[in-house]
């Protein structure tokens, strides 16, 4: 005699064992730290950083320039002296990472999209989008996300 196992076959023999470890498998797990997670196209998850997080003291943002933060997905420009912006660090043209800032850009090095650093406005294509703006407080010499 031949079975053919499915995953209804599957998840019914593993009974309520089972899903009491599916279930756990999908809880948040851990404490509150307001993060979030999400899962992007690709299945990947993906934390966003904390409200309130400090990314950088205000001297390591360079006037005219920029830096990447890749784990935060955020890019904190500073176009003119104590002036600081903050844009999403994901492309608009195919969601990639930007990769640097410099000459007035933040270039990402997928397809050579360049957006200014006072507006997050696209300076070169192939994007068409602005990159979204992100919300920051500089408080003393304290650089943090909002």
């Amino acid at each position: 005699m031949t079975y053919d196992t499915t995953r209804r076959t599957v998840l019914l023999a593993t009974g309520a064992t089972g899903a009491v470890a599916l279930v756990a498998a999908c809880g948040g797990g851990g404490g509150d730290n307001g993060s979030t997670s999400t899962v992007s196209p690709t299945g990947k998850e993906t934390t966003d950083a904390p409200a309130g997080q400090e990314l950088a003291s205000t001297d390591e943002i360079p006037v005219g320039g920029g830096k990447i933060f890749k784990d935060e997905k955020v890019v904190v420009t500073q176009p003119e002296q104590g002036q600081f912006k903050a844009f999403s660090a994901i492309c608009t043209h195919q969601r990639c990472t930007v990769g640097s800032v410099s000459d007035g850009t933040i270039n990402c090095p997928c397809h050579g999209s360049k957006f200014r650093i006072a507006d997050g406005a696209v300076a070169h294509g192939p994007a068409t989008r602005p990159l979204p703006a992100e919300q920051i407080t500089v408080e003393g010499n304290s650089v943090r996300l909002t």
